[in-house]
């Protein structure tokens, strides 16, 4: 490569470089010659014709200073277009923006002094959303001099912002390309929450700082479910006390099945004589109530996984794990336990015709559930936990929310309305220990997901979203990563090639304000369903009657039209 070229009065001679430089100086003199010379773009245009090497530059937030990691990335961003124009190719490197999402929307709300996706609503989206605008581009400035300052070769006059519009056409044109291939649909799923900022995150967004996941202390609660009912009683288990542990007391309300698993051996274990704690008298039941409850635990047996039982000895009445374990009356596999019914522990959910619970309130088998810890009997919250989902969908079981979009419960649980899910722990669970229904309280300290960009903890909740479907091209992306040159290699088939080869569908869509939209048209009227995808600002004009000049909110929800199918 010739470049830069050299110019009359650069110095050649020997004893004309100074032998102590000024390093300030000679950044300044270089940077000062490349932009006298225009030797980036000069380099750009002598390989014209040539091969083009493609480079994407991926796209920093300028809401905010630049900070040591881009700093970092950005050499290697600059090495490699480097060495591939020295061998005879074209590279363009048109720097960009990221100007859309969470990120953009929190600067937006400290800018205002506001905190609450309400006040957001209260304000408007239009002007929300100019706010937005107006701050995701603060630091350009800034961002031009620590650039070029780190002598990285950059075009910022041709640069790209995922505003622009014919950016958002294109972020619209790939949804329709994935929508017609079958690999965008919309679900119901589990994901991570985030019920401050009210949208959920895609599983990769757990994986974007090193401090999402953090020691947290929780507390846990091993809960008794009676078993009830026919299956129970020919296995003669009838009032058996199934013992269930979980480190989320909040979404008891919402238990619809307990799962078991089917190569597990189960232990009955009858109470011990130091006695247990669902045995003692509740302050909150009258008095009558509470000494005829002691009376009716006095007697009652406990079920649990077998390698468990030395673990809950002093919970079950016993002096060690060794008495525990001699006191064992039978055990009983796993998958016999398929299908028994249980004593729920409240009636929240019980109106089966309104809440189509007719199926819920059972042990189910499932091939996840382990001996590692708990009692190896898993509660089963659906709307609270992907494998739960899964589980209780294949049995017909519903997904039921208690909590709204901000975290907080919903009027169907009466006693802990309007609390967040992380304050209610606290009396859901008393009312179990009033119920006799709690065997072991106790705080567990546990590595636990937060919010990236608001730190606050994550819930897992069902919500709808729009997924790429992932699973279906996974195998091809394995194959393919096989084709790749990596360095380190063992990032091949280590990292990466471990991430691909275990990649879920991808959540995409976002409940927020400011971002490109998902272009999906529905049918406001169930009689007539219907839906429409766009891909293009043509295909918008040709059915909508105008060509938009903004995909952003409220002005794309503005576009409606008659419903084709809709004779009405």
């Amino acid at each position: 490569m010739t470049y830069p070229r050299p110019v009359p009065d650069a110095p050649s001679a020997p004893d004309q470089v100074a032998a102590s430089p000024r390093f300030p100086d000679v950044e300044k003199g270089i940077l000062a010659f490349w932009k006298r010379d225009d030797t980036f773009r000069a380099s750009v245009e002598r390989r014209e014709g040539c091969d083009e090497w493609v480079f994407y530059d991926g796209p920093p937030f300028a809401n905010g200073l630049p900070h040591y990691g881009h700093l970092l990335t950005g050499y290697a961003k600059d090495a490699f277009p480097r060495f591939q124009t020295m061998r005879g190719k074209q590279v363009h490197r048109r720097f960009g923006w990221d100007t859309h999402g969470l990120p953009a929307e929190l600067e937006a709300m400290r800018q205002l002094g506001i905190t609450e996706k309400s006040e957001i609503e209260e304000m408007g989206v239009e002007a929300f959303n100019a706010v937005a605008r107006r701050s995701v581009l603060e630091y350009t400035g800034e961002w031009e001099d620590y650039v070029t300052r780190s002598a990285r070769w950059v075009d910022f006059e041709d640069d790209y912002k995922t505003l622009d519009l014919d950016f958002m056409e294109s972020v619209i044109w790939a949804f329709k390309q994935l929508h017609d291939k079958g690999l965008a649909y919309e679900g119901f799923r589990v994901l991570p929450y985030c019920w401050h900022d009210q949208t959920p995150l895609s599983n990769h967004e757990l994986r974007m700082d090193d401090d999402v996941y953090r020691m947290r202390q929780d507390q846990s609660v091993t809960v008794t479910f009676p078993l009830v009912g026919a299956k129970a009683e020919s296995l003669g288990l009838t009032a058996v006390r199934a013992l269930a542990w979980t480190t989320t007391p909040w979404t008891l309300p919402t238990n619809m099945a307990l799962a078991v698993g089917p190569d597990i051996t189960y232990a009955v274990v009858p109470a011990g004589p130091a006695g247990t704690p669902d045995a003692e008298a509740p302050d909150a039941l009258p008095r009558e109530s509470s000494v005829q409850l002691a009376a009716e635990v006095l007697g009652s047996e406990y079920l649990i996984a077998q390698d468990l039982v030395g673990n809950y000895a002093k919970d079950l009445g016993y002096a060690s794990a060794d008495e525990a374990r001699a006191a064992v009356s039978r055990t009983v596999l796993g998958r016999q336990l398929e299908g028994v019914a249980y004593d729920r522990l409240w009636d929240f959910y019980a109106d089966t015709e309104r809440f189509g619970t007719a199926n819920a309130w059972q042990v189910l088998v499932a091939d996840y559930v382990t001996t590692t810890d708990g009692t190896g009997i898993v509660h089963q919250a659906p709307a609270y936990g992907e494998e739960d989902q899964q589980v209780c969908a294949a049995a017909g079981i519903p997904v039921i929310l208690s909590l709204d979009e901000g975290g907080r419960f919903v009027d169907t649980v009466p006693e802990v309305a309007g609390e967040l899910w992380s304050d209610a722990g606290k009396t859901l669970t008393r009312m179990l220990k009033a119920q006799g229904r709690l065997i072991r309280q106790a705080s567990y300290e546990h590595s636990y997901p937060h919010c990236w960009r608001c730190k606050n903890p994550l819930i897992y909740k069902a919500v709808s979203s729009w997924f790429v479907r992932v699973t279906d091209f996974r195998d091809d992306m394995v194959r393919l990563n096989q084709d790749i040159t990596w360095t380190p290699e063992n990032v091949k088939d280590g990292q990466f090639g471990k991430w691909i080869g275990n990649a879920r569908d991808w959540s995409i869509s976002r409940n927020r304000f400011w971002g490109s939209p998902i272009p999906v048209w529905k049918s406001d009227d169930p009689a007539y369903p219907r839906i429409d995808v766009y891909g293009s600002l043509d295909e918008l004009e040709a059915d909508f009657g105008v060509r938009p000049t903004d995909l952003h909110r409220p002005f794309i929800d503005e576009l409606t039209r008659p419903n084709p199918d809709d004779p009405t």
